[in-house]
């Protein structure tokens, strides 16, 4: 089993001037410890005007800071948001290819359709329509990434012309494709498309065993891939925390693990806001004894055996791996004991502090992470070969779309298009008099009017 770690960018107010910038380095600074230290992955979302919960909108301009500041971590998106409405198909093929160049190959692709009023909202996403959506803009921008050129599509939610979009990624046929997963029904989804499922919801081992083994029985049985290779992984995420003293852990890392339960579901389940005004965090003091923790359930906590909830009679809320060095190896055997392929790390959240993050990273890097770095490299190799028959029967199914361009079909310059419609041959043979002049590193005032537009 490998490991990654996890960022929304959280920021609970109250805010500073500084606060943001202050986030971005301090996350900066934590994943270069965790890349020197062997953690595998690093996993970032795409979200907007989540205010508290996520700032984190532009996560391909802050995994390709990550990029330079790591040597051997495989840089995640967790996820981009492919519907149209969202990111055009094409752009996201670009910024996906060129984050592969700068990391020299590193890129995992994973998206995700978002379920929050404040986003789809936002940029005119049909809720009813989303899972098309995304599904059609995933499928539009791996073509993007593998034809030469792409042959154009007239969809339901995109249409484009006959284009070659460039860069191509450093990865063939294009980086490992994942979809966000929080429900049973999209791992079986994940499993449908030939994509690794990163299931964002908090599930006990036990609860993850059976993901894993439905996911494979959907892939042995009916799975078309949307990519053209499989990613047939299974991934789970957990808060955690790690220090030598159990109540030091749950200190410094059980409130931020519930406050991002918390700020989840006030803009996804219960939440009324106000953008710039509803004050989270303040929402999350007053009512967590009641909506998913409370001093006492982090009390009832101590001395238990780890799980993804901790609870004390009625009062849930969430735990994971958040305690000593041995406690989590004990919890984390459970995941690789499941056939959970990734387990990753939630620990920037709420107001969780950077110099205990640092701390957490550096115990867990040194004390728990080469316990199953050992074993890992053995494990995946025989699950290759065990899933290898699955997945060729997989791409069998896959119907070839061969890239063509209409007969004839060119992409003609604009001010070219305008002659040929005047039927003008003065201004005809002007044009080609131009790009004479041009080749030979001449221009004119007409012809800069004609760059400008």
């Amino acid at each position: 089993m490998k490991f990654g770690i996890f960022y929304e960018h959280q920021l609970p107010r109250p805010w500073t001037g500084t606060s943001e910038q202050q986030l971005i380095n301090d996350a900066l600074d934590q994943i270069e410890l965790a890349d020197s230290l062997g953690v595998q992955y690093l996993w970032e979302v795409e979200h907007h005007f989540l205010e508290e919960y996520s700032h984190s909108s532009a996560p391909e301009v802050f995994l390709a800071a990550a990029s330079q500041r790591t040597r051997r971590m495989r840089i995640g998106h967790g996820v981009v948001q492919t519907a149209p409405g969202y990111n055009h198909p094409a752009r996201v093929a670009e910024r996906i290819a060129m984050l592969d160049l700068v990391s020299n190959g590193r890129v995992e692709f994973g998206s995700g359709e978002s379920a929050s009023e404040a986003e789809l909202g936002g940029f005119g996403v049909d809720r009813d329509t989303k899972r098309q959506a995304w599904l059609e803009g995933l499928e539009v921008a791996v073509r993007c990434m593998t034809e030469t050129p792409f042959g154009g599509v007239d969809g339901q939610f995109v249409s484009m012309p006959p284009r070659n979009v460039v860069p191509k990624p450093v990865q063939t046929p294009h980086p490992p494709l994942w979809v966000a997963c929080s429900r049973r029904d999209t791992i079986l989804l994940a499993a449908e498309h030939g994509i690794g499922a990163l299931s964002f919801a908090f599930v006990e081992p036990e609860e993850a065993r059976a993901w894993v083994d439905d996911y494979e029985a959907v892939l042995a049985d009916r799975c078309v891939p949307v990519g053209l290779s499989v990613n047939p992984q299974v991934a789970c995420v957990t808060p955690m925390m790690c220090a030598r003293d159990e109540d030091v852990a749950l200190e410094r890392g059980l409130e931020g693990a519930n406050f991002f339960g918390y700020s989840l579901a006030h803009f996804y389940v219960f939440g009324d806001h106000v953008p710039a005004s509803t004050d989270v965090w303040a929402e999350f003091l007053e009512r967590r004894a009641t909506t998913g923790y409370s001093p006492e359930a982090a009390l009832a906590a101590r001395h238990q055996t780890l799980g993804a909830r901790a609870a004390a009679g009625d009062q849930t809320g969430l735990r994971g791996a958040i305690g000593t060095p041995e406690q989590l190896r004990r919890f984390l055997r459970r995941y690789e004991e499941a056939g959970i392929d990734q387990l990753i790390f939630v620990m920037q959240a709420g107001h969780n502090r950077h110099e205990d993050i640092m701390e957490s990273i550096a115990l867990f890097g040194t004390e728990v992470l080469p316990e199953f770095a050992e074993r890992d490299e053995r494990a995946s190799r025989a699950k290759a070969e065990r899933l290898a028959p699955l997945v060729e029967r997989a791409l069998a199914r896959r119907l070839r779309h061969d890239p063509t361009l209409p007969e004839g079909y060119v992409v003609r310059a604009i001010p070219k298009q305008m002659v040929e419609a005047a039927a003008d041959d003065r201004a005809r043979q002007w044009l080609e008099s131009l790009a004479d002049t041009q080749a030979a590193g001449l221009h004119d005032e007409e012809f800069q009017r004609l760059v400008d537009g």
